[in-house]
C-alpha cells in the first residue's frame, strides 16, 4: 500500500503562532497556562491557556477576510492558511478538507453572541472554512470527543490509500467558553493549579485553547523538513462509560494493537510515546495499564498538557505536530508537572528535555464515550 505522509503544519496557541515558535517554548519548558480568577465564569480559580485576541485579529486580517467570522473560524482559517501557503498545492477535486473539533462554534449559543445560533452547527463551521479557501469538496467534520485531532489524521490516511484524495488538509480547534468550563467543573475535574499528568499529586485537568493544521499527502516531493510517514493506525471504542475509560485500558490497548500490526514493528522499535495524559485520576491510570499491556512500560513518554492544557478536539493534532518536530530535532521533551509517579503500573515519564537520536513515535489519545486512537509515525528525512 502506498505511503502517506504528514507534512506542512502550523500551531496557533498561547505559546506562539507557528509550530517552530511553540516547539521552541516547549524546549525551554515554558508553559502557556495562566491562572484565571473570575467568579463570573467559575466560582473557583482555574488554569487555562488562551490565544491572544489581539494577535489573532492581526494575523487573521492579513488573510483579507470578506464578511464576519467567529473566533474559532478565525483561529482555524489563520492556521490553515499557513499550511496551504507552504504546500503550494492547487485546491482541486483531488484535495480533501477535514475539520476536527469537539464543540465547534458552541459560543454562538451564548445570549450575547453576535452570530446567529445556526452558526453552532458543525456543518456550518465546515462550510465557512471550505468557502473561505474555495475547496471543491465539502468539509468532513470529525467530532469524536478528545481523539478528534488524531483520528482526523487516520481518516485522512485512509481516504488517500483508498484513492478518494491525493492530499487532505486538516484544521483543528476548540475555543474556551463558559459552557465547556462549567461542563468539566461539574465533573469536579478542573484543577486550581497547573496540571500534573501521571503525578501522585495531580488534582485534575486544565482546559486550553489551540488551533492546529497539517497537510496529509501521498506526494513524497516537497515535504516539510519535519515530515513523517504514517506507519500504522487504529481506533477502538471500549464502550465502558460516557465519561470514564475502561479500567483495563481495553480500547486503547486494541487501538495500539491495530497500529502495531499495520506498521509491522515491535514495541522495542518505538523511541517515545506522545501520550494523552490529562492529569485526571482515571485517564492516567488507564493509560499506564494499556502501555504495560503493550510492553511499552520502559519507552520514554510525555504528556504536553502542562504546556497547553487539554485543547479538546485539537489536542491530538497539536501533540502530533510537536512529536514531528521532536523527531526532526532529535529531542525528547519534558512532561511538565511530573515529579512522582501516581499510577500503579510502571511508565517512563520524561523528566528532563534530552537530546537523543530518535526515529519513531507513538501518538495516543482517549476521550469521553470510550473512544481511543493510536498512530505510529516515522521520520521521513
Amino acid at each position: 500500500m502506498s505511503k502517506v505522509y504528514v507534512s506542512h503544519n502550523n500551531i496557533i496557541s498561547s505559546l506562539g503562532f507557528t509550530s517552530e515558535a511553540v516547539v521552541e517554548k516547549i524546549s525551554n519548558e515554558v508553559s502557556g497556562l495562566q491562572r484565571i480568577d473570575d467568579k463570573s465564569i467559575l466560582p473557583e480559580p482555574f488554569y487555562t491557556s488562551l490565544i491572544s485576541t489581539e494577535d489573532l485579529q492581526e494575523n487573521f486580517n492579513k488573510r483579507n477576510p470578506k464578511g464576519a467570522y467567529t473566533r474559532l473560524e478565525q483561529m482555524m482559517i489563520t492556521s490553515l492558511s499557513s499550511v496551504i501557503d507552504a504546500s503550494n498545492i492547487e485546491i482541486n477535486d483531488r484535495v480533501g478538507l477535514i475539520i476536527s473539533t469537539t464543540k465547534g462554534n458552541i459560543d454562538a449559543l451564548d445570549a450575547n453572541n453576535p452570530f446567529h445560533k445556526d452558526r453552532a452547527y458543525l456543518s456550518e463551521l465546515g462550510n465557512q472554512v471550505k468557502d473561505f479557501f474555495h475547496f471543491k469538496n465539502d468539509a468532513i467534520v470529525v467530532s469524536n470527543a478528545c481523539v478528534s485531532g488524531i483520528l482526523a489524521v487516520a481518516i485522512a490516511k485512509r481516504y488517500i490509500q483508498q484513492g478518494t484524495y491525493d492530499h487532505v488538509f486538516i484544521t483543528s480547534g476548540d475555543v474556551i467558553t463558559e459552557f465547556i468550563l462549567s461542563g468539566f467543573n461539574s465533573f469536579q475535574a478542573l484543577s486550581s493549579e497547573p496540571c500534573k499528568p501521571y503525578d501522585a499529586n495531580r488534582t485534575g485537568i486544565n482546559i486550553g485553547e489551540v488551533a492546529a493544521s497539517v497537510l496529509v499527502t501521498k506526494d513524497a516531493d516537497a515535504l516539510a523538513k519535519e515530515a513523517v510517514t504514517i506507519l500504522g493506525e487504529g481506533s477502538c471504542n471500549d464502550a465502558n462509560h460516557i465519561s470514564g475509560p475502561s479500567r483495563t485500558g481495553e480500547g486503547l490497548y486494541r487501538s495500539m494493537q491495530s497500529a502495531f500490526t499495520q506498521a509491522n514493528i515491535s514495541a522495542a522499535e518505538v523511541d517515545f510515546i506522545s501520550a494523552h495524559g490529562t492529569a485526571t485520576m482515571f485517564n492516567d491510570e488507564m493509560e499506564a495499564i494499556a502501555f504495560n499491556r503493550m510492553d511499552l512500560s520502559t519507552v520514554p513518554l510525555n504528556s504536553l498538557k502542562g504546556y497547553f492544557g487539554h485543547s479538546l478536539g485539537a489536542s491530538g493534532l497539536v501533540e502530533t505536530i510537536v512529536g514531528m518536530h521532536a523527531l526532526k530535532n532529535n529531542t525528547l521533551y519534558k512532561s511538565l508537572g511530573f515529579e512522582t509517579s501516581g499510577v500503579t503500573k510502571p511508565i517512563n515519564v520524561i523528566t528532563e528535555t534530552t537530546k537523543k537520536n530518535i526515529n519513531r513515535f507513538l501518538k495516543t489519545a482517549s476521550g469521553f464515550g470510550g473512544c481511543n486512537t493510536a498512530i505510529l509515525f516515522q521520520k521521513t528525512n
